[in-house]
């Protein structure tokens, strides 16, 4: 899923400088890209326009980096161009004055990487007789597959029902309702006195991932520095997968514990409390403040004012200093050409049309191919897996989920050495033949390697490492660059609902797959699958290595 891809910022932010070297536009007309609530991991290359004096437009091309999110994050609503406020020369700023408008908001990555890395352990201690503490452990595959993915649904209805709402929130409030749903979903999910309760905080803290992926990213962009937000960016999203490692070790720490998956899942709570109590603390998003404005919400004015005493506060200059009101200028010009250009784009049809339809069946197709492979079902069973793999102990399990958690982080740097270097189809071609053979190793494993768990763990290894340099990276990173400018957002947008809904399917069907097919034929399953995505892989996805943007669109896709 989107949770794993913790580079895909740093690889498109690689491209677009190549971009800009290489291929300089020689077009001087005036367009900005747009972007969308549905882009949070797209970095963009914008043209920003400036009128100087009546009758005269001059052009400047500059570099700008979004982010988002695996699985997940997304970008500004109404043609709002996600980026921090600009100026003529790169801005002047302290690394203490960026630190906590970053750390707070990027604690929403961090608590959505804990939920998938605590539930690994927080399954094998709610089923077990001794240790879960409860007279309701004996779930069945349905409840266990909904206790797992029910996070993720509501993950899904979170991303859904913030599309219409957050420009009328603003960043700042999204986070803070975020942090409160995530506050309460690890309450009622710690506290849950039976499957019914449990079942609703997991879709409290689901809601809560929904929006913090949206907001996160968003906030980050719009309010850090231009010229380390490639740096935040990546950042952030590597807080997503220290989530998962973090949620790893405290099952291992609290397996052996009578009601330990009470502490696994509340252990959220503090975090929550800390991101809710930082975003109370931060100003809003300045440039916020100035689409408020743009889109007639009241008088402009007020929120330049607004925005000049947010970005003050925020580089902790004095209020309503000289550099703060230059670059809130520039900003509400910038914003302004974006939510115009915005307005005057086509239906949501031309996505389905031409070579749109080709761009969204290369990025579909991956992020499809992405979850049906089982990388969910990894994931969150890890330790399920491992303990039915050998490790009997649930203590000795979770120990092991920990070394994949640490796996998964180094995995994720090589592919950011690599990914310019070899190029995409080489590490997908590879990385998902690799994911294939661990599938099948897996099943050989159930069917007649019992004997030898050390198997199951190199598997698994192998998986998470081949999963880390293929799809987990690169499927957001062609997404990224695939689509053609006019339909990027809502294309981007489909390949989000995709991730989502197809996690969450995936999750819940595990289990009862599982108990239907039998571990060994549920592998093979996957493994057949990962040999149909490996076809897919090698007939249509294109080598976008080296290619502008531009390129792309004009050499592969017509």
């Amino acid at each position: 899923m989107a949770f794993a891809v913790s580079v895909q910022s740093h690889f498109a932010i690689r491209a677009l400088k190549r971009d800009h070297f290489k291929n300089p536009s020689p077009r001087t007309f005036c367009s900005c890209f747009k972007s969308r609530p549905d882009s949070s991991y797209l970095s963009l290359k914008e043209r920003t326009c400036f009128v100087s004096k009546p009758g005269l437009v001059t052009t400047r091309y500059r570099h700008k980096f979004q982010v988002g999110a695996e699985t997940g994050g997304e970008f500004a609503n109404s043609g709002e161009v996600a980026d921090s406020l600009a100026s003529d020369a790169p801005e002047s700023f302290s690394w203490s004055s960026v630190i906590l408008p970053f750390i707070f908001p990027a604690l929403g990555g961090l608590l959505f990487g804990y939920d998938i890395g605590a539930t690994s352990g927080a399954t094998l201690s709610l089923q077990s007789p001794a240790l879960s503490g409860t007279t309701w452990f004996n779930f069945s595959p349905v409840q266990l597959g909904l206790v797992v993915s029910g996070s993720l649904y509501g993950a899904l209805l979170g991303s859904i029902s913030v599309y219409g709402v957050a420009d009328f929130l603003g960043r700042r409030r999204e986070l803070i309702i975020a942090a409160v749903l995530y506050l309460l979903g690890s309450l009622i999910t710690g506290c849950a006195p039976d499957l019914n309760i449990l079942l609703v905080g997991r879709l409290l803290y689901g809601f809560g991932i929904g929006l913090a992926m949206h907001g996160a990213p968003l906030y980050i962009a719009e309010t850090c520095p231009s010229q380390i937000r490639g740096t935040l960016i990546s950042l952030k999203e590597l807080f997503i997968v220290l989530g998962i490692l973090l949620g790893f070790s405290v099952g291992s720490f609290q397996i052996d514990v009578v009601g330990g998956w009470r502490y696994m899942y509340g252990f959220g709570t503090p975090v929550a409390l800390l991101m809710g109590l930082g975003m109370w603390s931060l100003p809003a998003s300045p440039r916020w403040l100035l689409l408020r404005a743009v889109q007639g919400k009241g008088q402009l004015k007020e929120y330049k004012e607004k925005a000049m005493l947010a970005l003050s506060k925020l580089r902790g200059r004095p209020p309503g200093d000289k550099i703060s009101e230059k670059l809130v200028d520039d900003a509400y010009l910038s914003v302004k050409t974006a939510y115009e250009d915005e307005k005057s784009g086509g239906n949501f049809l031309e996505v389905f049309q031409g070579p749109n339809l080709k761009a969204l069946t290369i990025g579909g197709g991956l992020v499809l191919f992405q979850q049906i492979t089982g990388q969910p079902s990894v994931l969150y069973y890890a330790g399920s897996i491992l303990q039915t793999a050998g490790f009997s102990a649930a203590a000795d399990a979770t120990r092991v989920s920990v070394i994949i958690g640490v796996f998964k982080l180094l995995m994720t740097w090589v592919a950011v050495a690599k990914v310019d270097d070899l190029g995409r189809r080489p590490l997908l071609i590879g990385g998902v033949s690799g994911i294939a053979l661990s599938l099948f190793l897996l099943s050989a494993y159930y069917k007649f390697l019992g004997g030898f768990p050390l198997v199951a763990v190199g598997a698994l290894l192998l998986y998470v490492g081949c999963y880390q340099i293929s799809f987990g990276p690169i499927s957001w990173l062609m997404v990224s660059e695939i689509f053609p400018l006019r339909t990027r957002g809502r294309g981007i947008s489909l390949a989000v609902l995709t991730n989502f809904g197809s996690n969450a399917i995936v999750t819940f069907a595990f289990s009862p797959l599982k108990e239907f097919l039998g571990a060994e034929n549920l592998f093979l399953l996957f493994g057949g699958i990962a040999l149909v995505s490996l076809l897919f892989v090698i007939l249509v996805v294109p080598e976008t290595k080296g290619l502008s943007l531009e390129e792309i669109e004009s050499k592969i896709l017509k």
